[in-house]
């Protein structure tokens, strides 16, 4: 994992840590080996139906599907619409900036911001603004109601004119300095903005800032900045009025976002988001066991260890599988009813970035090197 620091004058502090960190990672001996590829039941059939490329994508971007279109960029300036269907370019433009966040988007207007800090706004391929953040973004921007939200890694939500890029409001929450190098929570609810502030969920007033409520969903326990980190992750599930989303190795959990209470929360080991149905929440822990909690209640109803240590993403729903892709470019289908292999199939070989999306009937993955795929169950 990456980690960030808010406070400029700890940033050489933070360096030296994140690299003391990768480099202990890297070197120890008796690194876990992916465990052996389990049997597939083959009673699941997708076909490819086309693949395009985008470029490579080494930071926190995630595709965004808008009706039967997916927007996708990739770290070195590559933002594409594509027709979900075909996988033919709506249209494409080549940004002269290197990308941190996005794609955020309402189908007509899209928003990335750059490693300059910068909101970079667009329209049928065209740039219409930019506007300059004062830290970082690791979230994609949330464009909706005419305007376009940005979550910054110092804990700030900015409000922006869709059009013009304006500022109209800023709300911070202060926190801990080590914050993830990886996307947060921005959606929309309704009325409310819902946003991740380290291990709370929050419902923000999107006209004006506002905080209407906040719900913890998981505490900090550890004794040191790293251990302490317990920020929401990119990927939750919505039923109704219910939210269930993962807070970064420490929890899985549900909340009532029109009430703001806390249902359930249980412990997890898992830095991925999560994925569910009516009845079940999936997700993968960082060891890539999969496991599915009950929607009501939390408990436990089946854990799938044939994956383990394969280095998987945040799962998709699709049909009466879940879809999970993993470090060496295999996409893996379980069965949503007791999480039995139904069907693996692989794509160039590099990782699955992100998460899976569905994009009407099509289900869209990219890899690391900039490998976009449309399948299509059978």
């Amino acid at each position: 994992m990456k980690f960030m620091m808010q406070q400029a004058w700890v940033r050489w502090a933070c360096v030296c840590c994140w690299l003391a960190l990768v480099s202990a990672c890297s070197s120890t001996p008796d690194k876990p080996k992916p465990a052996p590829l389990p049997a597939v039941t083959g009673d699941f059939k997708v076909q490819k139906v086309w693949s395009a490329t985008i470029g490579p994508v080494t930071t926190p971007l995630l595709a965004s599907v808008h009706g039967g279109r997916v927007a996708l960029a990739s770290t070195t300036g590559q933002v594409a619409l594509l027709d979900g269907l075909t996988g033919k370019d709506i249209w494409r433009i080549k940004l002269p900036d290197t990308i941190q966040s996005g794609v955020g988007g309402d189908g007509q207007r899209f928003a990335v911001v750059s490693q300059r800090n910068e909101v970079i706004a667009m329209e049928n391929g065209q740039v219409i603004w930019r506007y300059r953040l004062t830290a970082t973004s690791l979230t994609p921007p949330l464009v909706a109601g005419g305007r376009v939200f940005v979550l910054s890694a110092d804990r700030t939500v900015t409000a922006l004119d869709g059009a013009s890029g304006q500022k109209i409001w800023a709300q911070q929450r202060s926190g801990d300095p080590l914050v993830l190098n990886q996307a947060g929570l921005l959606v929309p609810f309704n009325d409310n903005l819902l946003v991740s502030w380290g291990g709370r969920l929050a419902s923000v007033n999107p006209n004006n800032g506002s905080v209407r409520w906040e719900t913890l969903l998981a505490s900090s326990r550890g004794t040191n900045e790293v251990e302490r980190l317990v920020d929401l992750v990119a990927g939750m599930d919505r039923q109704g009025n219910t939210v269930c989303a993962r807070a970064f190795q420490s929890a899985v959990g549900c909340v009532d976002v029109s009430r703001g209470s806390l249902l359930w929360s249980r412990p997890a080991q898992g830095h991925e988001g999560v994925a569910g149905d009516e009845q079940l929440i999936f997700g993968a822990e960082s060891d890539s066991k999969v496991i599915a909690w009950q929607r009501q209640g939390g408990q436990v109803a089946w854990t799938q260890e044939g994956l383990r240590f394969r280095g998987l993403s945040a799962p998709l729903v699709l049909g009466r599988s879940v879809v999970l892709g993993d470090d060496e470019g295999l996409l893996h289908f379980l069965s949503r009813q007791d999480g039995q292999p139904l069907l693996r199939v692989p794509t160039d070989g590099s990782a699955i970035v992100g998460r899976p999306v569905a994009v009407d009937q099509t289900l869209v993955v990219v890899t690391r090197t900039g490998g976009v795929f449309g399948y299509r169950p059978e």
